[in-house]
């Protein structure tokens, strides 16, 4: 087993685990969904949901790391609840100006979070601010008493088209929004019930995939037979969940747990992008007017994708969407976390390749035999196994985040790990890579099995 470098900076993180950030101005997050400091960078948060955690490192000039960070829990001050192993707090992260204060909030999901007299989960909504998630919590639990796992996935986007976003949020089988409040309370049940019976959710995006200014809404998960299943429902001002249909399903197109948007083709539609680990491949569904156009899937035996396929690789198993090179076309990364790099097992790897007006260009991999990545292939490692890319140094070039769910960290075992690899021209860069773990941030996301970095938003 290998120890990561830890930072120097990790000394003077506190025992909560938190590293509070110098305050910003209100009016400078006002444009970002995921700055909650206010000091005109993104932030990267980071989902622990075996610790029942989620650190959030701060943006900057420099990059993230461990001494411009917070970590909270549902042990933190102010933050309703107390942390149960069951929980899965950190299960998913969204973000958005919920108060409309100017500070962007964090939105985390614990599904698995048992309430009294209801189903299980809730979403936990952490105030932004100078001095982020200081200011308590509102929690929302489940409208129904005959759903479970309610927070699976949440998003925060303006369904009705009045320049004012809503919170939706997905349990294991319906779908929720709130009306636009500083305050929200009422859940509302879409109109027409648009999910089929036995459907069993897992995930959720949303982007302007059907037109240029309403969004829609992505869903996936399995179907009654356990196929993987993605539906989409269109936001408007009326009838939520009449517009809808199915995008694929018992099909390599179709995905349980792997899906990113973006532009990819720069023609002004979002792109959804569907990763199936279990058949090696990912598809590109091309945004377009009124419905979604033509799709293209590839495999690690397509023109372009380095690698050959290899039926344990799991090459879809995570993607991510964003414009590395500031050229105007999404980028898309796909993970395959069980891949052998030279004879090491499963050490896994990450495939960028461009976007571009037509089919996607040519693929660079990488992974920890890669000049300058920090650390070395080791069997299990799962390098790759989450993904994220966002622009957190403000050059206008989307940054990678890699979460590698099996790395060991000294003599703990699957304690999980994340490098972050700067855009660049004409694919992510080398130069500048870092990398953190749990035990960066303190004791509360480091041990075996924890798998720090599980999810990257």
């Amino acid at each position: 087993m290998r120890k990561l470098v830890i930072a120097a900076s990790a000394a003077v993180v506190a025992a909560a685990g938190l590293t509070l950030p110098l305050a910003g101005s209100a009016s400078a997050a006002t444009t970002l969904k995921d700055d909650f400091n206010g000091d005109g960078y993104r932030d990267l948060a980071i989902g622990t949901p075996d610790a029942n955690a989620v650190t959030v490192t701060f943006g900057s000039a420099d990059g993230v790391g461990p001494s411009r960070s917070v970590t909270v829990t549902q042990m933190t001050v102010g933050v309703p609840g107390v942390t149960e192993p069951e929980d899965e707090f950190g299960e998913n992260v969204t973000s958005g100006d919920v108060n409309n204060d100017g500070y962007a909030d964090l939105i985390v999901g614990a599904p698995g979070e048992r309430v009294t007299g209801n189903t299980t989960g809730s979403v936990s909504i952490l105030w932004g601010g100078p001095k982020p998630f200081n200011r308590g919590a509102k929690v929302l639990n489940s409208p129904t008493t005959d759903t479970a796992r309610f927070g699976e996935a949440t998003s925060f986007v303006d369904i009705d088209g009045d320049d004012a976003a809503n919170l939706a949020v997905i349990s294991a089988d319906g779908w929720w929004y709130y009306a636009e409040s500083a305050d929200p309370t009422r859940a509302i049940a879409p109109e027409v019930d648009f999910l089929p019976e036995g459907i069993h959710l897992e995930g959720m995006e949303a982007g302007h995939y059907l037109s240029k200014d309403g969004y829609t809404y992505v869903l996936y998960g399995e179907n009654a037979d356990g196929h993987p299943y993605v539906v989409y429902m269109k936001g408007g001002v009326g009838d939520i969940g009449y517009y809808s249909g199915v995008i694929a399903e018992d099909n390599p197109r179709a995905t349980r747990n792997a899906a990113a948007s973006g532009d990819v083709n720069g023609d002004g539609y979002t792109d959804l992008v569907t990763g199936n680990g279990a058949d090696n491949s990912f598809t590109v569904h091309y945004g377009a007017q009124g419905s979604f156009g033509p799709a293209t899937t590839y495999t690690q035996d397509s023109a372009g994708v380095p690698g050959a396929s290899e039926e344990a690789d799991f090459f879809g198993g995570s993607v991510s969407v964003g414009d590395l090179d500031n050229d105007g076309y999404a980028d898309v990364a796909v993970g395959a976390p069980g891949e052998t790099v030279g004879a090491v097992q499963a050490t896994g790897s990450v495939t960028v390749l461009k976007g571009s007006a037509g089919a996607l260009g040519a693929g660079r991999a990488y992974h920890q035999d890669t000049a300058g990545i920090p650390g070395a292939p080791e069997a299990g490692d799962h390098f790759g196994s989450s993904l994220r890319f966002k622009d957190i140094n403000k050059n206008s070039r989307a940054d990678l985040a890699i979460g590698a769910n099996g790395e060991d960290i000294g003599t703990s075992a699957d304690a999980g790990a994340v490098w972050v690899l700067r855009g660049a021209v004409p694919y992510v860069t080398t130069s500048y890579a870092t990398s953190f773990n749990g035990a960066n941030f303190g004791s509360t996301t480091a041990g075996a099995g924890l798998a720090f970095g599980s999810v990257l938003r």
